[in-house]
């Protein structure tokens, strides 16, 4: 226990630091965990009141066993992955009435080592095959034993031959048929009633009487063994009607010898390849066993109404919308859940056994003694085992404030607004809390739901220790070099065979180990992957890409700094006179704030995420950034005009911080400490400003400037006829591969007023930006020369051909250039139709080719419309 101890502080303190690490802002005073002495208080509370009313007990029922760990585990510790098997065509003969056999069913099974516990073989009630066979018996092949023909409409008449042989102690679907079947005499008189428990803890076929007797809580020493399967101790043990030759076996033993036998008896008619989905125990790994066990169950039918009417009468929302189906698919199918393990660490469970075997439940010893009048020399022993980890879990929203006291915290906290969780435990844990906050606090423990995508590595795989494929945040954030990734990912596992194949595929994967790329580029990338999406394939490429948003962010930062700092920036008043650009800007500073509030509404961080780097990368970063220059290196520009342009650029910046701060804290905490001042906003930290509001009437331009000539809606639609005009310049002198350096004149042709008007009040701008000699307008009666031409609505802008490019020349440039990018292309091509390349290189190296296929082909494309465009000049 000492161990676990030290295992519990080693992990939380893992977790915790990663959350610390990830700029979670969390009130750290009212950490938790399941264990305190508060929580346990509250487990034991709930556990005896349920009791009392009937809605906790205990009883025999088939769990998911797991046999190495000897305990059973929940649906969400099973994975089941397609496997390679068999399917066994066995012969089970048919019993006349003189007791001779004549004829026999094949029954199709892939588990032949449990037919020892058959209790019957199921036919469809509409099958014409064995129609007339129903109420008969065969005899069940090794063992001797009769068991009768049952119809039930379970079985599928298409699937293997029509005959399901029925194990009601090793299968769940077959322990459902038998529940309906268990009163028919043919079935209550087989041995056990049927529920024929052919297996130990270990997954190995009975040896002893002593098998049959309980094992854990209630087997306390031999004058005290209860049979396991409560049956009169003089009946028959399981391994008297067991042949003595399975007796011990491993259960893949057991399989080995009874196909032999089969097929030396004349009693296997075909074995066929088969898939199948195989459950596994994610910690062990070991192949899961459906056992019939003593355990302890909560009666959820009465807890499960008021649920399901909490979501659909909508004092419960789940985001997206959709997830409630499967809530409600779940809840109205639900079964009594299985609340006790056979493991060391967690709750025990207040229930106390007497000598005889009687049971007590309380919340100590001393209040079993005074409430059942048990003397104090009376012998009680506690139950052994412990409570299902979600059990506790399910009272996380009033037990972490103090219930079952009336505290503080709980009135002011309970209910909370909203829990963020995965779309895998909305069963297993968001449905749980439901029930029990109704249950026991009369109200819903939470307004909403927000249910997230699963976060899956780059091949789609869930995430697990076992697997080998976990990345610790903290990796992404510092990096780790390769070797001690290794070591971190086949250290301390369950399954240590599995080491090589991790190691080999974590080389493959990671082959220079994991770079540093910091909190704010790794919540970033979390964010624009919450998707409503179920599963999200985690690929570093995206958090290099948000590391690099960083750094732009930070560069655009000292340019600002650069030119604002110890300069007039109208702090302290003075005229102000915005241009089209700082207008613009600020209007698309307002809208995306408005796109981000409402998304972040939505619990669509991913579009907050997109809005905030569409805007600063592609608007401000790109555009703004630019077009403050001719402002502020031009020695023309008056007092105002710098003063509103600078600014502009602080103000926008600061605005913007505020904004995306939630998603990247430490660098808009540390760029804002510099920039606040200068926009004229007093603070000790970004943290406790106030999140922007944007107005949602019109787009403004910032408080205290004087609007000029344009509002902030036309200035956008101007700014977006400047951005034309200037890519349109661009975009040809690249097409024609003219030096960026060289000044070109520019005709404009089909004009109207508003674009000479727009012409006149951004001229320096464009003559700046798209380095143009000189700006003519064309009257309609003037014919253009031969040109290049790029549109800005319906208006061309033309740039004269003549004395700009030798055609000759770049006739052949374009084409030896065309040469080598198809000589390119033809080389990486060879290499990816190599399948020794395309196995053995890192996926990443791999995907790396493709892309730079893809974006050869591109630019080769473009040398072919350039080089079309200008052999017709």
């Amino acid at each position: 226990m000492d161990r676990i101890r030290d295992w519990k502080e080693e992990s939380g303190g893992n977790i915790t630091r990663q959350l610390r690490r990830m700029g979670s802002s969390l009130d750290w005073s009212r950490e938790r965990f399941t264990m305190d002495d508060g929580m346990s208080k509250a487990v034991q509370e709930v556990f005896v009141r349920l009791h009392e009313e009937g809605l906790i007990y205990r009883g025999k029922r088939l769990v998911n066993w797991d046999p190495v760990l000897h305990t059973a585990v929940s649906d969400l510790e099973v994975l089941s992955e397609e496997e390679n098997g068999h399917l066994w065509h066995m012969r089970y003969p048919l019993v006349d009435s003189q007791g001779k056999g004549s004829e026999y069913l094949i029954v199709a099974t892939t588990r032949p080592e449990t037919m020892l516990g058959d209790a019957a073989v199921a036919v469809h009630p509409e099958d014409e095959r064995y129609s007339h066979l129903i109420g008969q018996f065969v005899e069940l092949p090794l063992t001797g034993r009769k068991i009768p023909v049952i119809a039930d409409d379970y079985v599928d008449p298409e699937f293997g031959t029509g005959c399901l042989k029925i194990t009601p102690a090793h299968d769940f679907n077959d322990y459902g048929v038998w529940q309906k079947h268990r009163d028919e005499k043919a079935i209550s008189e087989q041995p056990f009633g049927g529920l024929i428990n052919i297996f130990t803890p270990d997954a190995c076929i009975k040896s002893s009487p002593a098998d049959d007797f309980s094992w854990g809580h209630k087997a306390r020493d031999k004058d005290q063994l209860q049979r396991a399967d409560n049956v009169p101790l003089e009946g028959k043990a399981t391994s008297e009607i067991i042949p003595s030759e399975f007796h011990g076996l491993d259960r893949y033993e057991a399989r080995k010898l009874i196909v032999k036998l089969l097929d030396k008896n004349d009693l296997l008619e075909k074995t066929d390849k088969h898939k199948l989905m195989v459950p596994r125990g994610d910690r062990s790994g070991a192949v899961i066993e459906p056992l019939l066990t003593d355990q302890w169950y909560v009666k959820v039918g009465p807890l499960a109404g008021p649920a399901i009417k909490a979501v659909e009468n909508g004092d419960i929302k789940f985001v997206p919308d959709n997830w409630k189906n499967t809530y409600f698919e779940w809840m109205n199918n639900i079964e009594d859940w299985c609340i006790s393990r056979q493991i060391w660490w967690g709750h025990r469970i207040p229930a106390w056994y007497d000598e005889q075997g009687d049971v007590y439940v309380g919340r100590s010893e001393a209040e079993v003694r005074e409430k059942h009048g048990l003397s104090a020399d009376m012998k009680l022993s506690q139950d052994e085992d412990v409570l299902d980890t979600w059990f506790s879990s399910a009272l996380w929203p009033f037990s972490t404030l103090g219930w079952p006291e009336n505290t503080d915290a709980v009135k002011t906290y309970y209910p909370t607004s909203v829990l963020v969780t995965g779309f895998d435990i909305i069963f297993f844990w968001v449905a749980r809390m439901i029930m029990m906050g109704l249950k026991f606090m009369g109200d819903v423990p939470f307004k909403e739901v927000y249910i997230h995508g699963l976060v899956r590595d780059s091949h789609g795989q869930k995430m697990s220790k076992s697997k080998g494929n976990v990345l610790d945040p903290i990796d992404l954030i510092d990096g780790i070099e390769l070797e001690a990734l290794v070591d971190k990912r086949t250290a301390g596992m369950m399954q240590p065979k599995m080491a090589t194949k991790i190691e080999k595929q974590t080389r493959k994967d990671f082959p220079d180990g994991i770079p540093s790329f910091g909190t704010d580029a790794l919540r970033f990338t979390f964010a624009s992957l919450a998707s409503t999406g179920r599963d999200i394939n985690f690929d570093l490429g995206r958090v290099e890409g948000y590391r690099n948003f960083c750094n732009k962010l930070w560069n655009a930062a000292n340019y600002v700094l650069m030119n604002t700092e110890d300069k007039d920036c109208g702090q302290n008043g003075g005229e102000v006179e915005l241009s089209a650009a700082d207008k613009w800007i600020t209007a698309r500073l307002h809208q995306t704030q408005q796109t981000v509030i409402r998304s972040m509404e939505g619990y669509r961080l991913d579009h907050a995420a997109q809005a905030i780097y569409d805007f600063t990368w592609n608007e401000y970063c790109a555009w703004y950034l630019e077009l403050s220059k001719p402002v502020l290196t031009n020695e023309k520009s008056s007092e105002a005009q710098l003063r509103g342009t600078r600014q502009t650029l602080v103000r926008v910046l600061e605005s913007l911080l505020r904004t995306a701060h939630p998603l990247m804290p430490y660098i808009t905490e540390e760029i804002w400490q510099k920039v606040a001042p200068l926009a004229g906003v007093e603070g000790a930290t970004i943290m406790r400003e106030a999140y922007p509001e944007p107005p949602v009437d019109k787009v403004n331009a910032p408080e205290g400037s004087r609007e000029g000539p344009l509002g902030g809606e036309d200035a956008i639609h101007e700014m977006e006829w400047v951005k034309e005009f200037i890519v349109g310049v661009r975009q040809i002198r690249s097409g024609m591969d003219i030096k960026p350096s060289k000044p070109l004149p520019v005709l404009l042709q089909n004009t109207n007023d508003t674009d000479k008007a727009r012409l006149e009040r951004n001229q320096n701008t464009i003559a700046f930006l798209a380095r143009t000699e000189s700006i003519n307008v064309l009257s309609a009666e003037e014919e253009a020369p031969e040109s290049a031409t790029a549109l800005v609505g319906e208006m061309k802008v033309l740039i004269p051909m003549a004395g700009l490019i030798d055609k000759d020349v770049e006739m052949a440039r374009l084409t030896k250039e065309i040469e080598k990018k198809q000589q390119e292309v033809g080389r990486i091509e060879g290499k990816l139709s190599n399948p020794k390349f395309v196995e053995r290189a890192p996926e990443a190296v791999v995907k790396k080719e493709r892309d730079k296929i893809a974006d050869i082909q591109t630019a080769l494309n473009s040398l072919k419309e350039q080089r079309e465009r200008i052999s017709k000049m």
